[in-house]
Order: structure tokens, then C-alpha cells, then sequence
């Protein structure tokens, strides 16, 4: 896997001072995407072991409340190879810290189980570690600058340890 940048002291996306590493590759292409650039899955540089230990060393730091994942598009297949057992240490090393991912893909059509067209072996042990997802395209024509965290009016910010939580019947 390829990344774009690892930005440390983020504030624009998510919750708190936030360590984000914007991997490259993404097959959505919206229309006036922020970063066209990473939709090459080529672009910046190799994710290597020295590259986790620069994000873990930014993460160790108690004003930083987590990680944020956005590319480019985690969700693409070779991506979650990589990215699946990375955030299973980050979530491991600082389970008090926030993990925020952002996709283009739709958390219950397209990442979703046995049908989700971008539904691989590692997804579930991603979805697993995230506990906020903003899932959707971006849609230039639904655009709108006041949303916190998000670019469009489709797009969802998904609290995905409420999701998880099981449902009790009485």
C-alpha cells in the first residue's frame, strides 16, 4: 500500500487533534474530490514498518484524541490488506483513542457481508477497529460547507460502536 500523507495534527477530520494517514487508490473518482491525486494507487510513498512507528510515536501523545483513515479510499481491496492489521495495533497499543475512517462506499450495501461489492476478509477486522465511519460518495451537486466532518449532504457519520451494540428484546 501506497500513502499521499500522514498529517499529525489534524483538527478538519474528526474529533479532537487527530494523527490522519491519507492512503492512495481509489476507484470512486467523484467528481470534484478534494484529492484527485491519490485516487492513483502509485502516488506518495511505500507504507512501510517506519512509517507505523512515525504514526504510533504521533498517536502517543495524550492532547492527540486518535487516528483518522481517508485517502485516497481505505476500502479498496488492496488497501484493507494492509490497513486491517495496522488499525488491529493502533486499537491494541491506545484502545482509549478514537479511530475514524472515511469511504467513499456505503457501510450496509457496499461493506457489508457475502453481498458488500467491497466486502473482502480483512473488512469485518476493520470495521471492527473503527469506531467512527463516514461512509458515501461525494457528491459535488450536494455539497455543503457548514457539515462538520463531511463534504456532502449523503455522506453519514456513523457511530459504529452504537451500530455493534446488540439488540436486547424484553
Amino acid at each position: 500500500m501506497r500513502y499521499g500523507a500522514v498529517k499529525k495534527f489534524d483538527i478538519a477530520d474528526g474529533e479532537g487533534v487527530r494523527v490522519s494517514l491519507f492512503v492512495s487508490g481509489c476507484r470512486n473518482h467523484c467528481k470534484g474530490c478534494f484529492q484527485p491525486e491519490t485516487w492513483d494507487f502509485l502516488y506518495g510513498s511505500d507504507f512501510t514498518a517506519e512509517t507505523e512507528r512515525e504514526i504510533m510515536e504521533a498517536l502517543d501523545k495524550d492532547f492527540i484524541a486518535g487516528l483518522t483513515v481517508l485517502g485516497g479510499e481505505p476500502f479498496e481491496e488492496e488497501n484493507q490488506a494492509v490497513l486491517a492489521p495496522f488499525l488491529v495495533r493502533v486499537r491494541k497499543k491506545f484502545p482509549q483513542k478514537t479511530i475514524w475512517c472515511y469511504t467513499g462506499y456505503v457501510y450496509d450495501i457496499d461493506l457489508k457481508p457475502v453481498s458488500g461489492r467491497k466486502h473482502t476478509d480483512c473488512t469485518d477486522i476493520m470495521l471492527s477497529c473503527i469506531d467512527v465511519l463516514v461512509d458515501g460518495p461525494f457528491i459535488e451537486a450536494l455539497k455543503d460547507i457548514t457539515l462538520p466532518f463531511r463534504g456532502s449532504t449523503n455522506q453519514r457519520i456513523l457511530d459504529l460502536n452504537k451500530l455493534r451494540q446488540p439488540i436486547i428484546s424484553t
